[in-house]
């Protein structure tokens, strides 16, 4: 089975909780707070391998969790933190917020990594908060919570050379005959359900080639195959458009070779723009009495745009002449572009954003991630704790916001599941 996109959702691992705890042994007098801090979530980290040919492997396995850090413990020992979890990949990745459908990653080369979520970062224990006035804190951070986001990977195959044209045209049959690949190959169509990948040897070089699969008239608007698979077109650096030369199909050639290109311009002007070389397939199959002449119209009515070989893979006529001409122009061409990056980190953890909101007359509301970190591990029944609270909203600005906002004394204010009244 083949499968080039799926859904999945990943979550980067919690951090661990800070630990409040006190020193208290009998010979060591004034023994103070020794709390540990939480250990950091793991993260999620894409990586690509040469191993993997498309993403049949997520077709049951969707979800993926880092592990949590631990908390903090007493000796001021910090906790462990997780490990972070890879995601192996195929070459050709590409990988996409899906809230946004926009490109967050391209991978294109083998063992590329990609840092997709980071790992909540593990709380403070109290030892962290001890001061010269603020000897015994009973409080400590709790870690950083993250959250799951749904991601969409799309493989779009990476090769030198990719093989188009209508459904049993010969071109299994040519990537067989130039390379080591063994596709399936029938007389049916839609023979090929995937792409094929071949190394083709050139003399002193090698090229990779691609058998593009399912490309018919209306591919462009999702008829058949080929609209699935457009995608892989976009990755190779030259095309070679294989043609029914003989018509054994009851097809016209020349017909062929005008649906297909209009089907690539309709997907995109870039594909439409890429190298193009016509190979004219199963000329084995035409009356020798007439064979000649029949190529000669047949290229005139193709014209001079793209250069024009006679071949047939079944009978291994032509094919050294194509891939001599092949690999000079893959030589010519420049590396493969990647995509524009439309995203820069998707789990903004700012720590700096908050916004206030008036819920009624006199009664307040304020969010945002930095009120979710400030709020972490307040104790409200503890003198010093919700001290600590107080000293953070001041410092941080959020009272003046308040102000701005319209607060008066005696109003009521809201900070995540905590509410005060404000007095001057």
């Amino acid at each position: 089975m083949f499968l080039d996109k799926v859904k999945i959702t990943c979550k980067a691992g919690n951090g661990g909780n800070g630990k409040v705890h006190f020193r208290r042994e009998k010979f060591v007098p004034n023994g103070g707070p020794e709390g540990g801090d939480g250990g950091r979530g793991g993260s999620i980290i894409f990586k690509t391998t040469p191993n993997m040919t498309n993403l049949v492997e997520f077709r049951f396995t969707k979800n993926f969790k880092a592990g949590n850090g631990e908390d903090g413990g007493n000796n001021m020992c910090d906790g462990k933190s997780a490990e972070d979890l890879y995601i192996y990949v195929p070459v050709g990745t590409v990988i996409k917020n899906a809230a946004t459908n926009k490109v967050i990653a391209d991978l294109t080369t083998a063992d590329e990594e990609f840092l997709a979520l980071k790992g909540g970062r593990g709380g403070k224990g109290n030892s962290k908060f001890a001061t010269a006035t603020r000897q015994a804190p009973r409080f400590a951070e709790m870690g950083e919570q993250t959250k799951p986001f749904e991601l969409i990977l799309e493989l779009k195959t990476i090769a030198d050379v990719g093989l188009i044209g209508y459904p049993n045209v010969g071109k299994s049959s040519l990537l067989k005959a130039v390379s080591n690949a063994k596709p399936k190959i029938a007389n049916y169509h839609f023979t090929t359900l995937s792409p094929n990948i071949g190394v083709v040897k050139a003399y002193d070089s090698s090229m990779v080639w691609a058998d593009i699969p399912g490309l018919i008239e209306g591919a462009s608007e999702g008829i058949g195959l080929g609209h699935d698979f457009l995608r892989h077109i976009e990755r190779t650096r030259v095309l070679i458009h294989v043609i029914d030369a003989a018509g054994s199909e009851g097809r016209d050639p020349y017909q062929d070779y005008l649906k297909i290109n209009e089907e690539l311009e309709k997907y995109s002007d870039y594909v439409a723009n890429i190298p193009q070389v016509i190979a004219l397939n199963k000329i084995d199959l035409i009356d020798p009495d007439i064979r000649e002449e029949y190529l000669v119209e047949l290229k005139k009515q193709i014209g001079d745009e793209h250069k024009v070989f006679e071949i047939s893979a079944a009978a291994f006529m032509g094919l050294d002449d194509l891939i001599k001409y092949v690999s000079t122009v893959v030589e010519k061409q420049p590396d493969i572009v990647k995509m524009e990056i439309e995203e820069e980190n998707i789990d903004r953890r700012t720590k700096k954003t908050f916004e206030v909101i008036q819920l009624d007359e006199g009664y307040f509301e304020v969010v945002g991630d930095l009120i979710e970190e400030i709020a972490f591990g307040v104790v409200l029944d503890d003198y010093t704790s919700f001290s600590y609270f107080q000293k953070r909203v001041k410092d941080e600005g959020i009272i003046d916001a308040l102000l701005d906002a319209g607060l008066q004394e005696g109003d009521t204010v809201k900070m995540c599941q905590i509410e005060f009244e404000y007095t001057l």
